[in-house]
């Protein structure tokens, strides 16, 4: 079996970075032969401060170790973590050579906003065998910048989190170290920014398909995408802790990639950084707009104050009165931003900047320009309906108030003669072009729905007459990997899935396991990210075939793809080595959750004919688990995340159908 070239690289941004320790004299230091000393209350804790300290780390035990502490401000440790326990900090990602998981963690006690009484502590950390050399000397810098609780070592940023509180430092401190691991400690008042380094050789990673962001944490949270003179465009909120970052309220923002040939893809600026303890974002969409290219977006506010504090009651008021929306400068309103506003970029790739407008109360405004060139808004949390506006900053009226229902972010597309409305998890609309708003129909109530597993999944066409879907998966929580898709549509107006070529990950060189398969067939694994590729054939009409993923010897934690070609229908389920599973998944027509692990889906297309299934299996230590992501027949694609699920051995169970041309190959860059 030959195997096509499919070199595919992310051209990241510099991860290096550089302070300039010159610029202040630190407030105080310590060193071996000073281990403690007094430090005095900051004038203004708001804007922060900056430690620094080297640390020799010889050996670990089962206790916690201080290494330095200012009480009820900051205290960094190192300890052993539980390899079993995959919270969001998901340090199991990286594991010693014996599976032992050493940290390094630091914790800033902050007051919490909601009650003066109660301070809290907000960790940031790392697993030490994500570095180098994990044990050994290393440089520490720890960076509160009043917004940003930061950890850098050997200068590079590797974990932070996004602040809720200050620091009670009312009254003077004492500082101590233990000196037998740490040195040179200082700490300076206000906080150094530091400088991003850039390389003459960037760096860069393999691979765009189940991308994840670097570091043991990071992962790709809800996805907008746009192409505009040839550029695709992916802006995509990203995340930390599966949205435990800022105490639980997420801390989201819009990083951004982009390509123009689906090869290479450069990581950009973030579009939409958090610059205020305020801020969180939540799902917007990119459009062009006077010669603009803007990204709107939502102020999740209400998820850290009060509805009753925030602008909000004041916008709904204005549309109440009015009958549209208003202009609200958020440096200009008495309550705390929050609702719908936009950034805007000269050029789409760099320089975005926050217009300060709010335009609408909705959190998540689906912002597009209609094909007859109408500017129009879908409105999602904490709101509904379609609007129409003739200004983005205001004036927007509802044409449609109960469609779509709000929830989860909604994204429209025009296809050929029709429109369709995709929502989050797994809600599908569409209507003839011609037809008005009002007559957009449910596809998902007539089982002719497109959702393979993708969360919150988002449709842009491109080039060629061509529609991608772009997604990310559930990894124990909200965020995951990157998943892109391309759409197929039937002459009825049906839409499909399959793989895109063009970023189908590499693989090595492919080997067949058989050239036909009857009844039940076991085959080993020897690699646990792989690509497998077989031809079905119908023997009568119906039949089925049981994929079985298993992960260990006696079946346990395994995964069934199950092809019913009776009920033209698929589904993933857990595995048994005896049997088929039941057929009894849920797809979305039946109620099924969208959280791409057990499900169904129905009406399979292409499949009264002999047709080819493939199969990626994607496994790593920081998936803590296996994607499997199935392409049936060209025309339809599922996708199932398996915790702890390392496939070691593959079962084909068949009944009246006949498998053959089994072949596998190993996925290079996992």
């Amino acid at each position: 079996m030959s195997t096509p070239d499919r070199s595919v690289k992310v051209v990241l941004q510099p991860s290096t970075w550089e302070f300039d320790f010159s610029r202040h004299a630190s407030i105080g230091t310590l060193n071996t032969t000073i281990r403690q000393a007094n430090l005095p209350v900051p004038e203004q804790i708001e804007q922060g401060f900056t430690v620094r300290f080297s640390v020799d780390v010889k050996s670990i035990t089962n206790d916690e170790m201080t290494l330095l502490e200012i009480p009820e401000v900051l205290k960094v440790k190192l300890r052993m973590h539980d390899p079993n326990l995959r919270d969001g900090q998901n340090y199991p990602a990286y594991a010693m050579p014996d599976g032992s998981v050493p940290v390094l963690e630091a914790s800033l006690g902050l007051k919490f906003p909601e009650n003066a009484a109660e301070t809290k502590e907000m960790t940031i950390g790392i697993p030490l065998a994500m570095l180098e050399t994990p044990y050994g000397k290393h440089d520490i810098v720890l960076n509160f910048t009043g917004v940003k609780w930061t950890m850098y070592v050997d200068g590079k940023l590797l974990d932070n989190d996004f602040a809720l509180g200050y620091p009670q430092w009312t009254t003077e401190k004492t500082w101590n170290i233990i000196p037998d691991a740490v040195s040179d400690a200082a700490i300076y008042f206000p906080v150094l920014l530091p400088q991003q380094q850039t390389s003459q050789t960037p760096e860069t990673v393999p691979e765009i398909q189940y991308w994840t962001p670097s570091g043991h944490n990071a992962w790709v949270g809800d996805v907008v995408s746009f192409y505009h003179e040839g550029r695709y465009h992916i802006f995509y909120l990203y995340d930390r802790r599966h949205h435990q970052s800022k105490f639980g309220r997420g801390a989201h923002y819009f990083e951004h990639l982009s390509t123009t040939d689906f090869k290479t893809w450069t990581e950009h600026e973030a579009a939409t950084p958090i610059e205020e303890q305020w801020e969180t974002f939540g799902t917007g969409t990119p459009f062009v707009w006077g010669g603009k290219f803007c990204i709107s977006y939502g102020y999740h506010t209400t998820r850290i104050y009060p509805r009753e504090q925030t602008a909000l009651p004041e916008q709904w008021n204005f549309l109440k009165v009015h009958g549209y929306t208003g202009a609200f400068n958020r440096n200009n309103i008495t309550g705390f931003p929050a609702g719908s506003s936009y950034s805007v970029s000269d050029d789409g790739l760099s320089g975005f900047r926050k217009t300060g407008i709010l335009f609408h109360p909705c959190e998540n405004p689906s912002v597009y320009i209609d094909p007859n060139g109408k500017l129009k808004l879908l409105a999602n949390y904490q709101s509904k309906g379609i609007w129409e506006s003739e200004s983005i900053d205001s004036g927007w009226r509802c044409v449609n108030p109960d469609f779509p229902p709000g929830g989860d972010c909604t994204f429209f597309f025009r296809w050929g003669e029709y429109d369709y409305i995709i929502g989050g998890f797994n809600g599908l609309w569409s209507k003839p072009a011609s037809s008005p708003d009002t007559d957009y129909e449910s596809l998902v109530e007539k089982g002719l729905d497109f959702y393979n597993g993708m969360c919150v999944p988002s449709i842009t066409p491109i080039s060629d007459g061509r529609y991608l879907m772009a997604a990310w998966m559930n990894v124990r929580g909200w965020g995951g990997p990157l998943i892109i898709h391309e759409l197929v549509q039937l002459p009825e107006g049906r839409v499909g899935t399959k793989w895109m070529e063009e970023i189908i990950p590499t693989t090595g060189n492919a080997r067949k396991l058989a050239s036909k398969v009857t009844e039940t067939t076991v085959y080993p694994s020897d690699v646990h990210s792989f690509m497998l590729t077989f031809r079905v054939n119908p023997v009568d009409k119906g039949g089925k075939i049981g994929l079985v993923f298993l992960g260990d010897e006696g079946g346990r934690n395994a995964c069934e793809l199950q092809i019913d070609l009776s009920e033209l229908r698929a589904q993933y389920a857990d595995g048994s080595m005896d049997d088929f599973a039941p057929g009894n998944e849920k797809s979305p027509r039946q109620g099924a959750g969208g959280a791409g692990f057990n499900y169904a889906i129905e009406n399979l297309i292409g499949v009264n004919k002999p047709f080819t299934v493939r199969v990626i299996v994607k496994c790593n230590a920081k998936l803590g688990g296996s994607f499997i992501d199935a392409e049936i027949a060209g025309k339809r694609t599922m996708l199932s995340y398996r915790p702890d699920l390392y496939i070691q051995r593959l079962l084909f169970r068949t009944d009246g159908i006949k498998i053959s041309d089994v072949g596998i190959a190993p996925l290079i860059n996992n």
